[in-house]
């Protein structure tokens, strides 16, 4: 399989890092500090899991770049870039829900989700041990077993997983387009974690998942993850994702979504 070495890197980092945010969660949780609303927030437990996922990088792999939630951006010289989302979910986190995920991906070329190239990736949820993970050309995985995602269904019996954004003006903007799409599809679902999201179309536990305004270290992991297995993942027409749009669905589905979302003035 292609990148092993990139991917054992990350598994076995991410799998440390998850241990840690685990027995951080366990102990009690406060808010640190909020970045660009007041229900943006960040925990000692983000920026302790970060480190540890910096350090952990740097020690196996110092020639190479870094791109982190919490600690900003570190050019490299080799052409590869970790992406690093410490806690994504960070609201279940603080409140107990255990849905929350680290996410860890590799990208060769700038740190920029337009142009950048995923090399591999994983992506793990502490609170249930599950385990995803991808590599270019090499599929993805939960756990052991490969992952594909399901087939495609017509827009009325479709799961959509959907988020919104911090902020709470484009929030009621997202929730009127989600009201508009409700009566259209099986049933929406918001459950907090960008990365999750992915993996779970990623496995077919959800048809499809869109979302505007996310960074790039909330879906560099998880878009591979469910391009590999299976799905398209990109943005408006022939957008790469970014922060403007993201989309993942079986292909046939995810063409159907895209004009239903334009429609509704996503």
């Amino acid at each position: 399989m292609p990148h092993d070495d990139l991917l054992d890197l990350a598994r076995r980092v991410a799998l440390e890092a998850g241990a840690l945010a685990k027995r951080r969660r366990d102990e009690g949780v406060e808010v640190a500090a909020s970045k660009s609303s007041p229900v943006d927030i960040v925990t000692e437990a983000d920026r302790e899991t970060e480190r540890l996922i910096r350090d952990a990088l740097a020690a196996a792999r110092p020639a190479d770049g870094f791109f982190g939630e919490e600690s900003g951006a570190e050019a490299g010289t080799s052409g590869l870039t970790w992406v690093v989302d410490p806690i994504d979910g960070t609201v279940n986190f603080l409140y107990g829900i255990p849905h929350y995920a680290v996410s860890i991906a590799v990208v060769e070329g700038e740190p920029d989700p337009l142009t950048w190239r995923a090399l591999a990736a994983a992506v793990v949820n502490p609170a249930s041990g599950e385990l995803f993970t991808a590599t270019a050309g090499g599929g993805a995985f939960l756990g052991s077993e490969p992952v594909r995602v399901a087939p495609a269904v017509d827009l009325s019996q479709a799961l959509v997983s959907t988020g919104f954004a911090y902020d709470s003006g484009e929030r009621g903007r997202q929730g009127s387009v989600v009201s508009q799409l409700l009566p259209l599809v099986r049933d929406i679902r918001r459950m907090g974690t960008a990365s999750l999201d992915l993996c779970f179309v990623a496995c077919g536990r959800t048809n499809a998942y869109y979302e505007r305004t996310l960074s790039p270290w909330d879906h560099a992991a998880g878009a591979l993850i469910a391009r590999e297995a299976g799905a398209t993942v990109k943005g408006l027409g022939d957008a790469a994702p970014s922060r403007d749009f993201i989309l993942a669905a079986h292909p046939e589905l995810a063409a159907r979504l895209e004009r239903e979302l334009v429609r509704l003035g996503v």
